[in-house]
């Protein structure tokens, strides 16, 4: 989520700060000197200032006619945020030396003291108001303040941020890289590419990886676990409005179906069109990303796309297949997508018609599109928030429900105030900045649909249509959402948003939020942990937004970055600040059912085919409905699954692969159903061979044939073939279950190929293979 930058510059502050000394009188000595201003970045600023003040103290802000205004870093990039916080420094300077009789006007004011609009923003002798008493002092003594040594000593005894982080090699970097992306394994000429030119070959290869179909098949899985567009209630077809979409959105009902034969099949026929139908509706919001992506386009346009992505059935349901059919490649393919720009509604009555300066719909990417304004409905009481909630979410990385604490006495505060949300200071914190954008979206009011204008106008009580402190014209009303997602595309946090989601399709974890209880013992360490990952978003935002906004951009430099490669700590720390640090240092999820059919596709040629369905939600697939998160540790349903996985996939993959030639092996090209161990040291050295090359193949792990892991998995293989040798009457053939529908399956007389199959279920059941 949205950090407001609050540390990027931590340490780049030194005696170039005292150009803000400008900002002050002229006859005033200077409070900004080097000690006040690396501890006014360090402690005022990064812990107290941007999460208590920034909130009110700036432009749109509930205080923003106050004299004491801040500048909100994260609205702002380069050069231009360093001079940002120097003019920061040198605001809270001068407001650090005024006083109030005997006392400091600053200390009163955050206390609740002096009819302060935030009312006791920090308590006394809390840890925030120190720290501000300290800095105030600090200006008002400079003579007294320690030295930049002094301060930064401890900073700088710290051990670089990685050090003792096991990275990845380039191989398994390359691994994961290309299973986690194009659900393949590499290929030869890929692995030979790292092995000559080590990490600086990996960019080219992404390259041609997030060229294949399969990337834009994650992409969309990626996308709708954040935007859950696929989730909105009701049948596909109500996204599109019965007030403007009564005579086509149906269309399958009436669709001509002579030519499939008697009326049984048409009905089929008509199941089948109607689900498709469906399907191509609910895809259209993920298409949309994934043209963006892959024609090379700002991925800005998902704010600003003046056009939707469309097939030849959702076409017929909005209308507009006919003059677009000579544009589909094959007009029957439901889904095929092209993008439409469509014309302004048209109501049932004139009154419902869409107000429209060109005569066409306002597209605004994903902000107009209608599954996603389906998905996020509004209600009387509601007034669009969840829409402008979600909307700071998904495009700016903006949790709006932190932007303050809730309420304490709600039943005080009506009783006090005749319109809370636009007076009670601890309700205008959120709704300054949230219910301009919901004014935004007041054309799209329609509970039973979409587009429709309040009859009674919009809402009094709410303050006006805008975005962060500039109010739309009336003018503009027509285009409100193009307006949006012209401001939101320029505003810096919209590259910071979209690098967090792809660090989330990536790794499966929300970023590291700011930590907020200053007293906690370990604060430093997650304040350590949280900077550290805030400094390489943000440098991936920089270069994303140089490369024109191309989210392949992101993929890639995340893909080389420290936090993507980190394999996990080298040895036990038992140090806990350090292992707060490093807490979510390495990459270990538990891979959803579609990513773990993929796995085995590309490890056995071919799915497992089970995890749909019902048996994909017991396994942490999401609706995007109700079941919104997928689950980051393993229920009990999800460990039963797993073993039925592995029991099931290592009985039918074992034999087969032994029916094939050894040349045509995928698992066993080094052994055969022979070689019994301990037969010989050319059987033992062929059966630990083999065990290297399956740990590579499966786990992705590059072991030598000595190694521990190879002699607990020649050990399992060992004792299920002795077993087997003290039991009597016993079938020479694999189960019935492994062995049908293998054409010429071999026997099993020494019981070799069971216990390979013993060794693939105990491979499959690896932490290796079932998380990433």
């Amino acid at each position: 989520m949205q950090s407001l930058s609050l540390y990027l510059y931590v340490f780049a502050l030194t005696s170039e700060v005292r150009a803000a000394d400008n900002a002050l009188p002229a006859s005033a000595p200077s409070p900004c000197t080097t000690a006040v201003d690396t501890y006014f970045a360090n402690e005022l600023w990064a812990k107290v200032a941007s999460q208590s003040c920034l909130n009110c103290h700036k432009v749109g802000g509930d205080a923003e006619k106050s004299k004491f205004i801040l500048r909100d870093l994260a609205r702002i990039q380069g050069e231009e945020r360093e001079a940002a916080l120097r003019e920061n420094c040198a605001t809270f300077a001068r407001l650090a030396k005024l006083k109030e009789g005997e006392q400091f006007r600053v200390l009163l004011k955050v206390s609740g003291g002096l009819d302060h609009g935030g009312e006791d923003v920090l308590k006394p002798n809390s840890a925030g108001y120190r720290i501000l008493a300290e800095y105030v002092r600090r200006v008002n003594a400079p003579a007294s303040t320690p030295t930049p040594a002094e301060i930064n000593s401890a900073t700088k005894n710290l051990p670089p941020f990685f050090e003792g982080v096991v990275m990845l090699d380039n191989r398994r970097l390359l691994r994961r890289a290309t299973l986690s992306l194009a659900g393949r394994l590499p290929t030869e000429a890929e692995l030979a590419a790292v092995r000559e030119k080590g990490l600086d070959a990996l960019p080219a290869i992404l390259d041609d990886v997030l060229k294949e179909d399969a990337f834009y098949t994650r992409l969309g899985e990626g996308f709708n676990d954040i935007f859950l567009t696929v989730g909105y209630d009701d049948g596909a077809e109500s996204a599109l409005a019965y007030d403007h979409f009564n005579k086509t959105r149906l269309w399958t009902q009436k669709h001509d179906l002579s030519h499939v034969g008697d009326a049984k099949m048409q009905q089929q026929a008509r199941y089948k069109l109607a689900d498709d139908y469906r399907a191509a509706l609910r895809g259209e919001p993920m298409k949309l990303v994934e043209h963006i992506v892959r024609n090379g386009k700002p991925f800005t346009e998902i704010v600003t796309a003046d056009y939707i992505m469309v097939t030849p059935y959702s076409a017929r349901g909005y209308g507009v297949y006919d003059e677009l059919k000579e544009k589909f490649e094959n007009p029957d393919d439901p889904f095929e997508y092209i993008p439409v720009k469509l014309k302004a509604l048209k109501g049932r009555d004139r009154n419902q018609d869409q107000e429209s300066a060109t005569g066409d719909y306002p597209h605004a990417g994903m902000l107009s599109v209608f599954q996603y304004l389906r998905r996020y409905p509004t209600t009387e009481t509601n007034r669009n928030r969840l829409r402008a909630r979600m909307y700071f979410q998904h495009f700016l990385g903006i949790d709006a429900l932190e932007l303050a604490a809730r309420v304490s006495d709600a039943a005080a505060v009506t009783a006090k105030y005749e319109i809370p949300t636009m007076q009670a200071s601890e309700c205008v914190v959120c709704h300054k900045t949230i219910d301009p954008v919901a004014g935004l979206f007041q054309d799209y009011y329609k509970f039973e649909g979409v587009y429709g204008r309040r009859k009674e106008g919009w809402y009094k009580d709410m303050f006006p249509a805008g975005y962060e402190g500039e109010e739309m014209t009336a003018e503009e009303r027509w285009r409100s959402l193009q307006w949006l997602g012209e401001r939101t595309a320029k505003d810096p946090r919209f590259a910071v948003a979209m690098v967090e989601h792809v660090y989330y399709i990536l790794t499966g974890r929300k970023v590291l939020l700011p930590p907020k209880d200053l007293d906690h013992p370990l604060f430093g360490s997650k304040q350590r942990a949280y900077v550290e990952q805030r400094k390489e978003i943000e440098k991936i935002a920089q270069r994303f937004a140089a490369d024109n906004f191309n989210l392949k951009s992101a993929f890639k430099q995340w893909a080389v970055s420290d936090f993507y490669r980190a394999d996990g700590v080298a040895t036990a720390n038992q140090n806990p600040e350090r292992m707060a640090e490093l807490d979510d240092i390495g990459l270990v999820r538990l891979l959803g059912p579609e990513q773990v059919e993929r796995k085995l596709a590309a490890v056995f040629g071919e799915r497992w085919g089970k995890l749909r369905d019902q048996l994909a939600m017991l396994y942490g697939a999401i609706d995007s409905q109700e079941v919104t998160e997928r689950p980051s540790d393993p229920s009990g349903a999800i460990g039963a699954i797993q073993r039925m996985m592995a029991n099931d996939v290592a009985a039918r993959q074992t034999i087969r692969d032994f029916a094939r030639a050894p040349s045509e092996r995928r698992l066993f090209s080094q052994v055969e159903p022979s070689m019994i161990p301990g037969s010989s040291p050319a059987a033992d050295a062929a059966i630990r061979q083999n065990i290297v090359q399956l740990h590579e193949k499966v786990l992705g792990k590059y072991d030598a044939t000595d190694s521990p892991d190879v002699e607990r998995t020649y050990q399992l293989f060992t004792s299920i073939v002795n077993d087997a040798k003290g039991k009597k009457g016993l079938d020479t053939r694999e189960i019935y279950h492994a062995r049908n529908n293998v054409p010429d399956a071999p026997n099993d007389p020494h019981y070799t190929i069971r216990a390979w199959r013993g060794v693939v279920t105990y491979l499959l059941r690896r932490q290796d293979f079932l998380y990433e």
